[in-house]
């Protein structure tokens, strides 16, 4: 008897590694689908949402992080993708009131774990915050999910900074970092958003830069394969080519392997889906 529970003891101790060491392979999106305006003219919610949710299930995304979301439009999209769960509250009032920066996730893929949002503030769990010379309240939402196949554990966190206060930016992301590796406690971090800040601005280098502790990886900078524009906003293809920037993020902890990151295309079959384009990525922990 002692013998066979020593066997069985083996064999479950190589099955548990082999289970561990198995690398979990993510393909993640990160979408500002642009709010619910009446002045968008033939660019309108209404205009666009079918277009919006073919091309989510097309790319068929495990982690998606969506920016400028009002309620009717997180009702519609939560209809479109019943084949995923989601977390987000309204900015304004925590509730409904507002944009959202809900996130969503494979229901046959992850389980939550933990999940909740906080402001870019000097007060962080104040609802409805304003954080320094921001314009707008701002807020994070974000979960704790395993892999249920592997029961590897990772933080999936998504934001959009402001587009006016620079202070705002920049506190907003040291913020964004500090809660997404206390959040974590060891496990890897997917971070997106849009940022409103390009590649070589103060905002994007101080979270990529490696001698700081808490310095995340820029999927675009790693990958394999690059496809895709080297802008993400293009106000509905109104602005000249060089002067669209790219601003909108994926971000992972390493150690970290970028297979392919691609900026999809502002048109889906022949309809402008938002002013920003989507990006998606496809890494390996």
């Amino acid at each position: 008897m002692r013998k066979t529970n020593l066997i069985v003891a083996l064999l479950l101790g190589m099955f548990t590694t082999a289970f561990s060491n198995t690398p979990i392979e993510l393909k993640v999106m990160t979408f500002n689908i642009r709010y619910a305006n009446v002045g968008d003219g033939e660019n309108i919610w209404t205009n666009r949402k079918e277009a919006v949710f073919e091309l989510l299930n097309n790319e068929n995304c495990d982690l998606i992080g969506t920016q400028e979301v009002l309620h009717n439009q997180f009702e519609d999209l939560n209809s479109a993708l019943p084949q995923y769960n989601h977390v987000g509250v309204g900015r304004e009032d925590g509730i409904t009131k507002g944009e959202y920066a809900a996130i969503y996730y494979r229901k046959d893929r992850f389980e939550e774990l933990e999940s909740g949002n906080f402001w870019l503030s000097e007060t962080p769990e104040k609802i409805g915050s304003k954080g320094w010379d921001g314009a707008c309240e701002r807020i994070a939402t974000w979960a704790r999910l395993k892999e249920v196949h592997t029961n590897k554990e990772f933080i999936f966190i998504n934001t959009h900074l402001d587009h006016v206060g620079k202070l705002a930016r920049k506190n907003g992301v040291q913020l964004l970092l500090d809660r997404a590796h206390e959040y974590a406690k060891g496990a890897p971090i997917v971070l997106t958003g849009d940022f409103n800040a390009s590649p070589e601005s103060s905002v994007i280098q101080s979270i990529t830069k490696v001698n700081k502790r808490t310095h995340l990886v820029d999927t675009r900078q790693k990958a394999e394969v690059v496809e895709g524009t080297n802008w993400s906003f293009h106000d509905f293809d109104k602005l000249p080519t060089e002067k669209r920037e790219l601003i909108d993020y994926i971000f992972v902890s390493k150690p970290v392997k970028v297979i392919k990151h691609t900026v999809l295309p502002m048109r889906f079959k022949g309809k402008l889906v938002s002013d920003h384009n989507p990006i998606t990525t496809v890494f390996q922990f």
